[in-house]
């Protein structure tokens, strides 16, 4: 339901007032990390070693699995400095160079052509002693690429967030249909520019597709922002999680955290129901593939998948 400009202004001034009602707690963040779904453990294949003593070497085998692993909380949010996980949001106040950000509407026919903004934010997942401890129940385990609490980016130290450039001089920017978030029913957006204005007149969507930008950013090196990278490095006997690509469970998925819970995993765009947040500001936690096999040996020789990741 759209909400005339005077009652969403005295609505927005309560919520200042009193605090976001419906704050995201760290301990619920921990307690979703309980999802099987979001897991997705699997055998995928068999690694190769080889193991030398004194007097011989000998080929030896371990089992490969895959599994997803909550890396990051991705947040979007309408108010700079309201960053809906209440024990961050300090991270995130508003300075000299990020002083806006609202949410609005206007109930006018042309509404879909005004831009929207939402600050991002992706922090390290806190959930990790209790995923440890899920595993336990696992043959075995691979790290992710997260640390609890760390700040990876925050848009309002970002200047880029705030400006397209660089990024609308990309071809993905000016040519539509490249990197966008869509299938064959529905289209979300376009994940560049990666800054915090897109046109989308759902606040859901608007909302998942800043945390698809963020997320696109973190997950690789070398990009025109003030980030940090959320990326491991391949090892012997581990695939870490590469680049997020949108719409492929194969590079990450998400788990909503606000303004509602759930126990599974999608990719955006996706189905189903899309709970509008009272005040613009949304979480979701960012679970993403990792592949790992026990070490046998000194040195790591091949590994043969029988299950595609």
């Amino acid at each position: 339901m759209r909400v005339k400009p005077v009652a969403r202004a005295l609505a927005l001034s309560l919520a200042v007032l009193s605090g976001n009602a419906s704050a995201l707690k760290t301990d619920q963040i921990i307690e979703s990390t309980l999802s099987v779904d979001c897991l997705d453990w699997r055998v995928v294949g068999i690694c190769f070693w080889l193991y030398c003593t004194y007097y011989e070497c000998e080929i030896r085998t371990s089992t490969k699995y895959r599994h997803y692993v909550p890396d990051a909380v991705v947040s979007s949010y309408a108010v700079t400095g309201e960053n809906p996980w209440e024990e961050v949001r300090e991270m995130s106040q508003k300075n000299n160079q990020a002083q806006g950000g609202e949410w609005y509407t206007t109930n006018e026919a042309h509404e879909n052509n005004l831009a929207m903004f939402k600050n991002s934010d992706v922090i390290g997942h806190p959930g990790g002693s209790i995923f440890s401890e899920m595993m336990k129940d696992y043959s075995y385990s691979c790290p992710g690429a997260g640390t609890m609490f760390f700040p990876y980016f925050l848009s309002v130290l970002d200047v880029s967030w705030r400006q397209d450039l660089p990024e609308a001089l990309y071809p993905a920017s000016m040519i539509p249909g490249l990197r966008e978030i869509t299938d064959l029913t529905q289209t979300w957006g376009n994940v560049h520019p990666r800054t915090g204005f897109l046109h989308q007149s759902d606040d859901y969507k608007s909302g998942a597709v800043i945390a698809q930008r963020s997320g696109d950013i973190v997950t690789r090196n070398l990009q025109p922002h003030v980030y940090w990278p959320l990326l491991a490095k391949e090892s012997p006997g581990y695939w870490p999680a590469g680049e997020l690509i949108e719409g492929d469970a194969k590079t990450g998925k998400w788990q909503e955290l606000t303004p509602t819970m759930s126990q599974t995993c999608a990719v955006f765009p996706h189905s189903g129901t899309q709970t509008q947040a009272t005040y613009g500001d949304y979480a979701w936690a960012l679970w993403r593939p990792y592949a790992c096999c026990e070490r046998k040996g000194q040195v790591f020789l091949f590994s043969i998948d029988f299950d595609t990741p």
